[in-house]
Formats: C-alpha cells, sequence, structure tokens
C-alpha cells in the first residue's frame, strides 16, 4: 500500500524541503540509486532500507553501475537554475503554482510490496538471471556469425572473405546505434515493454538471416536486428541496478556480466556445432529460438523501474478516486525528442572535444578490436591450419572464456586493491584513478596473451592445449580493461557518465567491427606467428596510458574543461544548498517565537473588507 497522506486532516502541511528530479532528471544526480531509494525531505516520502557508508566505498564499480543506469539530460547546475515551487497557503486551502501538493504525492511506504527492492530475493535473482540470458543471446549472435562463413560462402559463392566478414561488422555497429536510441526509451516507459517490444523485432530479424538468399540480404537484417537487441546491452544494467541495494550490486553485476561477457566466446562454439551437424542456417535458428526464450522470461517479468511504477501508481489513485491532484514525483519527464537529440549529439561531442577520451577510446577499442580479430584468427588457424570441424575450432576459444570468468569471479580481490587506495574527505570514495591500478595489472596479461598464442598456435607440432591456454590470461585481460577502463571513465565524468560511456561504445564497435575486415589477409600475408606479433606489440605500445593516467591522472583531470566546469558547477550547488539550509533554519527560529495560530487569525479576521487574503508564501 502506497504511503498516502490524508490532505482533510492535514490543512496545512509543511512542503519538502527540496523539489525532486524527474525520471530523465534523476539520472544525473551523483548518486541516483540513494536519491531514489533512500530517505527524502518530502513529508510524504517513506525512507528505504539505504546502505551504509562503508558499504559505498566497498563498491569500485559503483561509478559504472550508476552511469549505466540511465541516460543522462541535464547538470545539477541546470536544475538547480529552476525556479523553486511556490506553495501559497490561505485559511480554506493549501495549493501549488504546479498544482502538486505534497500531501497527494505517491511514493513507496516501507516494505512495499511494489517496490523493486522489496521483491523476494527468490525471484529478483530470476530477474537478473533472465536479463542476464537475454543480453547472452545478443551478444552470441555477434561472433556465432563466423561459423556460419565457410557454408553461406559456398552457397552464396563468395570468394572474398572480408566481404563475408562484414556480418559481423554490421550486427556491431547495429549495437552501437541502436544503444543510443533505446537507452532513453526505458526511461519514459519502463524496462519490461522495451525488452518485450525489442527482443520481439531481434526474433523476427533473425529469420530473414535463416532464410536468406543472398549476403546483402543477411548484412542488412543482421544491422536492424542489432538495432533492436542493443536494447538488452542498454538497459539490462540498469535492471540490475534497479532491484538490488548498493550493499550487493557489485556482486550483482559480476553475476550478470557472466552472460554478456561469455557471449563472444560461446557464439563460435555453439555455432560451430551447429554449422557442422546441422548446416549454416541452423545458425540462425538456434539464435531464434534462444532469443525467444529470453523474450519470454523478460516479458513474463515485472517491471523494475522505480519512476514508471510510482507513475502508474498515482495514475491509478487518480482514477480511483477521481481527484486529479494525485502526483509522483517523476510525473514531468522531458519529451523523447530531447533525450533523443541529446543521446545522438552528447556522445560525440565529448568523444571529439575531452582528451582523457582521445586516450581512453583509443586503447578500450583497439584492445576490443584486437579480440573480435581472434574470431577470424582462430578458425584460420585451427580449421585452416590444423585440421578441425567447425565444432572443435569453437571449442578453441574456452580458454579466453575460462579467462573471462576468473575475472569476474576475482572481483572481491580486485575491490580490495580499489579500496585500498586514498579516499576523496569530500565523497568518502576512491579517487578515479584507483580503478586503473586494475587496467595497469590487464595492460600486461593482454599482450602475454596475445604473443603466447601467436607462437604456439603454428607450426602444428606444437600441443594444440598450449595455445588454448594462451586464452586465459588474454580473456582475463580483456575482461579487466574493459570493466575497470569503463568504470575510470564513469568515475570521472558523473553526471555526464553516460554519454561518455555511450561515445565509447561507438568508437569500440567501430573498430570491433571494422578490424576483423583486415584479419584474412593480414594472417595469410604475414602468417599467424608475425601478425600476431604485431597486434601484441601494438598492446605492449599502448601499455604506458594506463600507467600514465595513473600515477597524474588527477592533474589530467584537473585540466579537463568539462570537468572543471561540473566542479564549479558543484561548488554554487553547495552554497546554494547551504544557504537555503541557512534560511530554512532563520524561518523555523522566527516560528518558534511566534503564537500559534497568530498568522491565520491576523489573515482570516483583521483585512479589510473587500480586500484579497493576505497570504503566506512558502518557496521550496
Amino acid at each position: 500500500m502506497s504511503n498516502f497522506r490524508d490532505p482533510e486532516k492535514d490543512n496545512f502541511p509543511e512542503p519538502p524541503l527540496a523539489t525532486h528530479p524527474t525520471a530523465a532528471q534523476h539520472t544525473l544526480l551523483e548518486d541516483p540509486e540513494k536519491d531514489l531509494h533512500t530517505s527524502s525531505s518530502s513529508p510524504t516520502h517513506t525512507a528505504h532500507s539505504n546502505s551504509s557508508h562503508d558499504s559505498i566505498n566497498s563498491n569500485p564499480l559503483s561509478a559504472l553501475e550508476r552511469a549505466l543506469t540511465a541516460t543522462d539530460l541535464a547538470t545539477e547546475a541546470e536544475r538547480a537554475a529552476r525556479p523553486a515551487l511556490t506553495y501559497t497557503r490561505t485559511g480554506a486551502s493549501i495549493a501549488t503554482t504546479g498544482s502538486r501538493l505534497p500531501s497527494f504525492e505517491v511514493d513507496f511506504a516501507e516494505g512495499d510490496k511494489d517496490n523493486p527492492l522489496n521483491w523476494p530475493l527468490w525471484y529478483r535473482s530470476l530477474v537478473i538471471g533472465a536479463v542476464s540470458y537475454s543480453t547472452w543471446t545478443v551478444v552470441l549472435y555477434s561472433t556465432s556469425y563466423t561459423s556460419s562463413m565457410p557454408g553461406m560462402m559456398a552457397e552464396f559463392h563468395i570468394t572474398s572473405e572480408p566481404v563475408a566478414t562484414l556480418g559481423v561488422t554490421t550486427y556491431l555497429l547495429g549495437l552501437a546505434v541502436g544503444s543510443l536510441i533505446l537507452a532513453p526509451l526505458s526511461e519514459m516507459y519502463g524496462r519490461r515493454i522495451v525488452y518485450a517490444g525489442s527482443l520481439a523485432f531481434y526474433c523476427l530479424m533473425v529469420l530473414p538471416c535463416a532464410l536468406a538468399t543472398s549476403l546483402s540480404e543477411v548484412l542488412v537484417v543482421r544491422f536492424f536486428g542489432a538495432v533492436a537487441g542493443s536494447a538488452m546491452i542498454a538497459n539490462a544494467p540498469g535492471s540490475v541496478s534497479d532491484i538490488v541495494t548498493e550493499n550487493y550490486r557489485a556482486l550483482a553485476f559480476s553475476i550478470w556480466s557472466i552472460g554478456p561477457m561469455n557471449g563472444p566466446v560461446t557464439g563460435p562454439l555453439i555455432g560451430g556445432f551447429a554449422a557442422e551437424y546441422l548446416g549454416w542456417r541452423w545458425t540462425n535458428w538456434l539464435v531464434m529460438i534462444l532469443s525467444g526464450a529470453g523474450w519470454f522470461f523478460c516479458s513474463s517479468m515485472q517491471e523494475t523501474y522505480a519512476p514508471v511504477i510510482l507513475q502508474r501508481k498515482a495514475a491509478k489513485m487518480r482514477k480511483e478516486t477521481g481527484d486529479d491532484r494525485w502526483w509522483c514525483r517523476y510525473d514531468q519527464r522531458s519529451s523523447l525528442f530531447e533525450m533523443l537529440k541529446i543521446n545522438l549529439s552528447r556522445p560525440f561531442i565529448l568523444s571529439f572535444t575531452e582528451p582523457i577520451l582521445w586516450f581512453w577510446n583509443a586503447y578500450i577499442a583497439i584492445i576490443y578490436g584486437i579480440l573480435y580479430l581472434c574470431f577470424v584468427a582462430y578458425p584460420l588457424i585451427y580449421t585452416g591450419l590444423r585440421g578441425w570441424s567447425l565444432g572443435f575450432t569453437g571449442l578453441a576459444f574456452i580458454g579466453i572464456g575460462v579467462g573471462t570468468m576468473i575475472a569476474i569471479v576475482t572481483e572481491p580481490l580486485a575491490r580490495r586493491v580499489v579500496n585500498s587506495h586514498k579516499k576523496d574527505p569530500e565523497t568518502g570514495r576512491v579517487y578515479p584513478e584507483a580503478s586503473i591500478s586494475i587496467v595497469c595489472f590487464a595492460s600486461l596479461l593482454c599482450p602475454i596473451g596475445q604473443l603466447w598464442f601467436s607462437w604456439t598456435s603454428v607450426p602444428i607440432t606444437i600441443h594444440w592445449i598450449w595455445p588454448i591456454l594462451a586464452g586465459i590470461p588474454f580473456g582475463a585481460g580483456n575482461c579487466l580493461v574493459f570493466i575497470y577502463a569503463s568504470n575510470y571513465i564513469a568515475g570521472s565524468y558523473g553526471i555526464y557518465a553516460a554519454s561518455a560511456l555511450a561515445g565509447n561504445s561507438v568508437v569500440r564497435s567501430f573498430v570491433g567491427g571494422t578490424l576483423p575486415l583486415a584479419g584474412p589477409k593480414m594472417y595469410k600475408a604475414m602468417s599467424p606467428q608475425w601478425a600476431g606479433t604485431l597486434l601484441g606489440l601494438v598492446q605492449v605500445a599502448l601499455i604506458p596510458i594506463p600507467f600514465v593516467f595513473y600515477k597524474y591522472g588527477d592533474r589530467i583531470r584537473a585540466k579537463s574543461p568539462l570537468i572543471k566546469q561540473m566542479r564549479e558547477d558543484a561548488e554554487r550547488i553547495r552554497k546554494r544548498a547551504a544557504a537555503g539550509e541557512r534560511r530554512r533554519q532563520k524561518k523555523e527560529d522566527a516560528e518558534k517565537g511566534e503564537p500559534e495560530g497568530l498568522a491565520e487569525t491576523n489573515t482570516s479576521d483583521e483585512r479589510p473588507k473587500g480586500q484579497a487574503a493576505t497570504v503566506e508564501t512558502e518557496k521550496l
């Protein structure tokens, strides 16, 4: 049952001390989950369980988790500059200039079953499993395609491997474009409806691939299918954040990441055996079946996004009571056009104007691109040179998968390393550079694994287990770079983290999609040893980037014009909040010294006839 106040019994409710952001604006707070799931100054707001200060410090991924939950649309300064709501009190009624009475605000009550944080543990676990599984089905389709290439090239009479590899390129580009478009939709309409619609369209787009009669058909529908499937990548982390308190959020994100992180590895494994025993078209049919199950899971689960839940509760109250004054603090939303405009422009602006992002976008993109080159190199080496079947070639990726799992399950150890660093006295959290300490270690693992693989994959007289084992440090390094470098970007850019990460995603997907196009010719022209060595040396050349940012990152961030502006905005907000608190305290002290009921007596009994009632004004 929602926590409603009775307006009849409380004629003069105290207005809240601060206005609440809309659903879209809510995501821009330094800690949006804390704003949503902790006590509000509104008298109608009932507190959720709140994590302790120490638990916040214990989560090195908190910045990334906050950034992944939604799309940022405005700065704190923009919200602070908006005019305050003015509440006018008369002897007969109370109203607001925005027709939003605090006594009619709809919010979650303590222990409210509608609050996703209060759902049973078993159900929340199912939700995490459902979104992890569904994200996995989208990611694995990006690489299962490589297993279908030989059969598809034979049937469509394609002689150029780079041309056939375009299917990987169009898919990754579709994921990047779709994330920018579909990310704001869950803020407008909720997670569930976005999942249901996008996964349904995704399944439909797999069907033409399975029935295609030419490569051009495959390329086009894979792009649009990826656009639809990107809804899982863009919004699934938000669903995890919706239902897990901050104490356990790092653990929940680690569990969720098992699906998407292992998607690229399991794609060739499943696709390889399907193509070998059932034909290349079955690599599509299997994905359609798997993603259809994901659609069923995500369509069956309840809505997890609290702002949308509260909007629906408020709408239900208005319908049941016939009183339009019932409201929630998320009723006013930015238009979809505004959200899309910012989503499609700000990531590119930041990517081109922020030197920090120049280096980190390039670093993560190259690491990501070399990972996707493996899905070209492994078939060339294991199928072409060692004579393995498609299915057994897919098994060769197990090494990378094991490395990825090691990186995920060692999150508690990485957490200790990150939290051992110096903390910011203002926020109580470690500085963003603490996350780079993990990236420094990972930057060594990537070239080690790459060079190890390059010089043990051929000649074929070397036992096959050695190049597979090389995938363990390579997979662990890639996973750690992606997680903790992204966390550094999120921690550095605060309220603009979502845009910074979106720009990084576009660059990463572009490089990951285009670099494999050069793979076949490069490996054939240079030989697997020297082509792999070249890639390993490129990764060695990139090692200074995390080490330089680890040592000088605070100085580099201080020179960023955008980060400077953010700090100035934050300082103005603190000063304004302090001034507002002083005015409120001064007013409370003055009211304590005034006889009770004096103001009401003066306004109702002593005003001249015909004169408008004197109003007492309170500003939030």
